[in-house]
């Protein structure tokens, strides 16, 4: 049996990379494909899976126009970052909370004040890109997680998260042999643009999900993901990469991405009316 806490043999390890690549075989339900060598994982750990909050924060959010980066705007009294952190915080069930910056931060400091909870960390390992940003921040706690922890991945745009969505999530995916993620139904008409601005086709909506946040996948298995399937925009997209299919369970609207400066007024509404 190896101890709770102990590293599952990710840090580098090139043979469980290799092995990804190889053929999967069926779980239990035929519409999930697992790479042999999580599959053996799973029989080999007998240990108790954690669960990890990690949260990229080292963009700098442009399309929102502000003076400093978007996660350090105040939001209902507090940085918008400090909502999520929180949310983390108030799951009893996560264990630790990453927060990855950019090397350079000259914000992060002052945004989490003293910082006095011994579950939030802060990871000075950014990157240019989100994916980057993730796979830095797993590789830098890889001493401490097992293959077979949770790794939940949050926005840090995402104020509107609460506890039970949280919870939820965790619920949902406790035994699911992939992982998934939250995400909205489509509900509105989609229109494909000709590139000129014109409506060119109406899209089916049907069987369409909007992504949310968090992402939650085992520890080994997201790094192996993730440290193959360059261009992704989300966690997800990169275990999809591998043949799998993350579960949908369904979030909230109260969780969208800030991204425009009109969402800043929505998000507070949220947070100081239903918090």
């Amino acid at each position: 049996m190896r101890a709770a806490g102990s590293v599952g043999g990710m840090c580098g390890d090139s043979r469980i990379i290799n092995e990804a690549r190889r053929p999967t075989v069926s779980g239990k339900d035929d519409a999930v494909s697992l790479p042999r060598f999580f599959c053996a994982i799973l029989r080999a750990d007998m240990s108790v899976p954690r669960h990890f909050a990690l949260i990229p924060a080292a963009g700098v959010g442009s399309r929102l126009g502000a003076a400093t980066p978007k996660q350090y705007l105040e939001l209902a009294g507090k940085p918008m970052l400090l909502h999520a952190i929180d949310a983390f915080l108030r799951t009893p069930q996560v264990q630790e909370v990453f927060v990855v910056v950019a090397p350079d931060d000259p914000y992060i400091d002052a945004a989490i004040g003293k910082g006095d909870d011994p579950r939030l960390r802060i990871l000075r390992c950014g990157g240019d890109s989100r994916r980057e940003s993730v796979l830095n921040g797993l590789n830098a706690i890889c001493e401490q997680t097992a293959d077979v922890d949770w790794v939940l991945v949050h926005d840090a745009a995402r104020p509107g998260l609460t506890p039970d969505l949280i919870q939820s999530l965790m619920s949902t995916l406790q035994e699911d042999p992939v992982g998934g993620l939250l995400a909205l139904p489509v509900v509105d008409t989609l229109k494909r643009d000709d590139g000129n601005g014109r409506a060119c086709e109406t899209v089916p909506r049907s069987g369409l999900w909007s992504a949310q946040t968090p992402q939650m996948f085992r520890y080994g298995l997201l790094k192996s993901a993730l440290a193959h399937a360059d261009g992704v925009t989300d966690e997800a997209a990169a275990i999809e990469s591998m043949g799998m299919q993350p579960r949908l369970v369904e979030g909230a609207h109260r969780n969208f991405k800030v991204t425009l400066p009109q969402d800043i007024e929505l998000a507070e509404f949220f947070l100081k009316n239903y918090p």
